[in-house]
């Protein structure tokens, strides 16, 4: 197995808790509260800002200028990742003075918190590997709701949002990802791959904890 695969089956049983988690459900048969919802987007919208910031950190950590480059080129992907959520914050009624008087939430802020002390912390592939659980999960999550139901893509509502992450590009963007992980640890020691398997491991966790936080909307 290469990097990727032995992370993912390290955090295999986390992710399958993914899929049945009662605000994905919610996604998948279009019957999510839209309050829910609502409470979800706008903390997202707060991650994604730390997410880049994650990226940002990674371009200076990075040791060569190929690695440099894909980290700066995810940083302007991620105001294309913002453009669906304000299409989805426009459609609530979302107010931008709204989310910035809106706190982070304890679970949002502890995920946020993690990933930059890795990025300040740890090198190249580590940030990587904790950029990846959101960026990969998303798209497995989405592709999993339209296998169990093809029509989800079809909802008014909920549709953009499946649609967001399952098209080509945005699979293409995690390929590159994960290739270059791959990369970056071909020659890691058992040691510093079980080091990497922890960081994957307690993002995917805290994905975990972003949608029971979001299913209990709760600060």
């Amino acid at each position: 197995m290469n990097t990727t695969e032995k992370l993912l089956a390290a955090a295999a049983e986390i992710w399958k808790c993914y899929h049945g988690h009662p605000f994905v459900q919610g996604i998948k048969n279009g019957t999510l509260d839209k309050e829910k919802f609502r409470f979800y987007i706008i903390q997202d919208y707060l991650y994604l800002e730390d997410y880049a910031k994650t990226f940002a950190v990674g371009v200076a950590k990075a040791k060569s200028l190929r690695t440099a480059n894909l980290f700066a080129k995810y940083i302007p992907v991620m105001n294309g990742e913002l453009d669906v959520h304000s299409g989805y914050l426009a459609r609530l009624g979302v107010t931008q003075e709204e989310i910035d008087s809106t706190p982070r939430s304890i679970g949002n802020l502890s995920y946020t918190s993690y990933m930059l002390r890795v990025a300040y912390e740890e090198g190249e592939a580590e940030i990587l590997a904790a950029i990846l659980v959101c960026a990969y999960s998303y798209e497995v999550i989405a592709k999993n709701i339209v296998k169990d139901r093809p029509d989800s893509v079809r909802d008014e509502f909920y549709g953009d949002w499946i649609k967001g992450y399952t098209n080509d590009d945005y699979s293409r963007e995690n390929v590159i990802l994960m290739e270059e992980l791959n990369r970056l640890t071909e020659n890691y020691t058992e040691k510093q791959l079980q080091h990497l398997a922890g960081i994957f491991t307690a993002c995917s966790r805290y994905e975990l904890m972003f949608w029971d936080m979001a299913w209990n909307t709760r600060l």
